[in-house]
């Protein structure tokens, strides 16, 4: 006979702490497991909720203070975890954990926990992921979703068994949320109805990668939090001509035409359906500021809360890039999503907000794409 599991000997199940309210679970686990690292982390989560609204809980810094520690970023060379070992390196860290993929499988469990075992981090930021466009996910979609299940179950797990991780930080990503989601999209948006098709191999990897760390959260008491960022862009990003995203897609095409003197770049569509983008030192940012301050059951949104349409961003990127020629939109394509907007007012309430305007992120990116992608074609 298969039994309802619980947490303490028919002391609460599962079922009625997760639907109960955050004071609620912390009563509950305090009295079912008073000596356990989950009843003293609910506690001190009920200390922080009295002050706070009851869907964010702020803590107090310590992630800032603690510059000495091992910290482990996981996918240091991709284009989110490069800017956060940027942003760490500027703040004055002086011992991070940095592996390539060939110094480390993550996909391999023996691999990841020999390296915990060995290294102790004390903080970690998954930051690694199998990521690609809407051809590469429906290519592909065994690997988009069992590479990335591998990546973050290895290093999760391993983040609780070697017993030195005080806290990390799981990334994931805004096609977590259903295809008509409303928009702004709120955290409470999740699982709320069917995925976009185009890419729900990756988005279901990262909604289990979410509902990983509410588990070992609630079950252990790993300090385990997660952040979904928006749209992103800078150094280091794909600019691939055929499974680049719409703003580096942009950015090269309209290089390639200055550099070619064509006098016209046709971009799909009307150029009216609304964006949102972060550059990713911003999200770099944000992810420092959720390891100081942030403590939660919930996800967080980390997105920029400010609308571009895609014409006013083509617009932006020719005058960026300096192309003379003339900018033609092709109606008779499709345009996508009319709108894709993620609420972020619950970071904003902790205290944060972007810093980095779309403008002068586009120089910023323009310029490493030049010196860096450009440059070597050229080569």
């Amino acid at each position: 006979m298969c039994h309802r599991a619980t947490l303490c000997t028919g002391a609460v199940s599962n079922e009625n702490l997760i639907n109960s309210s955050p004071l609620t679970k912390s009563a509950t686990l305090r009295r079912a497991l008073p000596n356990s690292p989950v009843s003293s982390l609910w506690v001190n989560e009920e200390k922080k909720m009295g002050s706070l609204d009851s869907d964010t809980t702020t803590t107090v810094g310590f992630f800032l203070s603690d510059k000495s520690a091992k910290v482990f970023v996981a996918g240091h060379r991709g284009l989110v975890g490069s800017a956060i070992h940027r942003k760490l390196v500027s703040l004055g860290f002086t011992n991070l954990l940095l592996r390539t993929h060939a110094e480390l499988d993550l996909t391999r469990q023996s691999a990841v926990e020999s390296f915990f075992a060995a290294e102790q981090p004390r903080y970690v930021i998954v930051a690694a992921a199998k990521v690609g466009g809407i051809h590469a996910n429906s290519t592909f979609p065994a690997d988009f979703i069992g590479v990335n299940l591998q990546i973050q179950t290895n290093v999760i797990d391993a983040a609780l068994r070697c017993g030195s991780v005080r806290k990390l930080l799981f990334l994931g990503s805004s096609c977590i949320y259903p295809k008509l989601a409303p928009q702004p999209i709120p955290e409470s948006a999740l699982l709320s109805g069917p995925l976009e098709p185009t890419n729900e191999w990756y988005a279901v990897a990262k909604i289990a990668g979410i509902k990983m760390c509410q588990a070992y959260r609630l079950q252990h008491g790993l300090d385990a939090i997660s952040a979904m960022p928006t749209n992103l862009y800078g150094p280091f990003d794909n600019f691939h001509p055929e499974n680049s995203h719409v703003l580096p897609a942009l950015i090269r095409r309209f290089h390639e035409a200055k550099v070619s003197g064509a006098k016209e770049v046709v971009v799909w569509g009307t150029g009216s359906p609304l964006r949102e983008f972060l550059h990713v030192d911003d999200l770099a940012d944000g992810v420092v500021f959720l390891m100081d301050r942030y403590s939660g059951l919930e996800h967080v949104n980390l997105g920029s809360g400010k609308e571009v349409s895609i014409k006013e961003l083509a617009e932006m990127v020719k005058e960026v890039v300096g192309f003379q020629g003339e900018l033609v939109w092709d109606a008779t394509k499709p345009d996508g999503t009319p709108r894709k907007l993620m609420d972020s007012s619950k970071l904003a309430r902790m205290g944060w907000e972007a810093k980095i305007s779309l403008k002068d992120g586009l120089v910023n990116t323009y310029k490493w794409y030049v010196e860096h992608v450009a440059k070597q074609q050229q080569q």
